[in-house]
């Protein structure tokens, strides 16, 4: 069987294409493998926080994502009448660290990184069903029955990893007890100009504003997995549940329809204690998801690809660049996972005698607490890359 390709990756969501874009700055013969047949961010908006842009700029992509995302100097934490829980100095950090805070829409983003590979490095509906080692190299066998072999193996094909749970058979996602729906709607007479994240007893609601007059929203409520009740929840449902929230959260849900709805169960995976496995290596999802509580789902990824870019920059034998990543990236990917679980869990609190504690601790102590999590964000390895740029 021939070699084809140096690099495979598995996967062409952020992290895959992402890495993609850097390994061929890098000059790497590679190849992306994605099981969709058509290539195209799934899901409605997300957090591109500062130490995502630190990692765009070192892979040269800052000013042009810039361009698609809408700057955010502020996302406070409410409850469920609107007065502030949580409200963070996210601009005087991002002024600190001379990086915006953004969102974006998924599909936006992926369109943008897609168009910086050229069309034959990906390849479309490619399914991975295990792979072997063979030889010095691995072979990949796809639900079509296609075999590829590769030198190295980049995992990156998200919570659900096929190659994740071959390597780490107990490595299944976990399911963190409250389900949710996502949609992108038009701005028009809403007006909104702030992000925010509402805490309240019926569940959370969080919306941001997104570039061409748009918004994106999304609600949590506790629930049992994969709940056939809520799969077929309408905006109807949901404003019934929502209704008695403050402004403009009833707004918003009146202008969604039906069909703009996408709902999944929140889920990650308990935080593994390896991701590189000689010539395989776990990034993004695939390696740590975690529930999107601190927005860090895609920044963590963005900046899997800068530590990596820099690894493989500093040596050529890529097994110790693969090592040196997972050393660099293993403590900071679980202190995310497991603040983000925690994060969770005390946002969805319904009782009302616990809710009042949380608000009434959260009021008295914000400034600290908030500006202290931000700043731990913000403050990746990224001193050490920008020296060896």
């Amino acid at each position: 069987m021939t070699l084809a390709c140096e690099y495979a990756i598995v996967g062409g969501g952020v992290a895959g294409i992402s890495t993609a874009i850097a390994l061929a700055g890098l000059k790497k013969d590679f190849l992306v493998f994605e099981q969709a047949p058509v290539l195209k961010g799934i899901g409605a908006g997300f957090g591109l926080a500062a130490n995502a842009m630190q990692a765009f700029e070192y892979l040269g992509l800052r000013q042009e994502v810039e361009e698609i995302g809408f700057y955010t100097d502020t996302y406070e934490v409410l409850d469920h009448k609107g007065r502030a829980l949580i409200a963070p100095d996210a601009q005087s950090l991002s002024a600190r660290y001379n990086q915006k805070n953004l969102t974006v829409h998924r599909a936006d983003l992926h369109r943008y990184l897609q168009e910086k590979l050229p069309p034959e490095s990906i390849q479309l509906g490619k399914r991975l069903r295990r792979f072997e080692r063979a030889g010095d190299g691995i072979a990949l066998h796809f639900e079509d029955s296609t075999i590829y072999r590769c030198r190295y193996l980049i995992v990156a094909d998200g919570v659900n990893s096929i190659a994740r749970q071959q390597l780490v058979p107990g490595s299944k996602p976990r399911y963190s007890g409250y389900t949710c729906w996502r949609a992108t709607i038009a701005n028009g007479a809403i007006g909104l100009q702030r992000g925010s994240e509402t805490w309240g007893p019926d569940g959370r609601f969080g919306m941001t504003p997104l570039v061409d007059d748009r918004i994106y929203w999304y609600a949590c409520v506790n629930a049992s997995p994969n709940s056939d009740v809520y799969k077929n929840y309408s905006v109807q449902d949901l404003l019934r549940n929502f209704g008695g929230y403050h402004h403009p959260i009833p707004e918003i849900l009146s202008s969604t329809k039906d069909e703009d709805l996408i709902w999944n169960d929140i889920i990650d995976i308990k935080p593994l204690s390896r991701f590189a496995y000689d010539n395989i290596l776990l990034i993004g999802d695939a390696a740590h998801a975690t529930t999107p509580n601190m927005g860090q789902g895609a920044c963590q990824a963005l900046e899997d690809v800068a530590v990596l870019t820099d690894e493989m920059k500093r040596t050529s034998l890529v097994e110790h660049a693969f090592k040196n990543f997972e050393k660099r990236r293993l403590k900071r990917t679980k202190y995310i996972t497991d603040t983000s679980w925690r994060i969770g869990r005390a946002a969805q609190y319904t009782h009302p005698l616990v809710i009042g504690i949380r608000n009434s601790l959260l009021r008295i102590m914000p400034a600290a607490w908030a500006q202290g999590t931000l700043k731990k964000l913000l403050e990746v390895d990224f001193m050490a890359i920008s020296a060896s740029k």
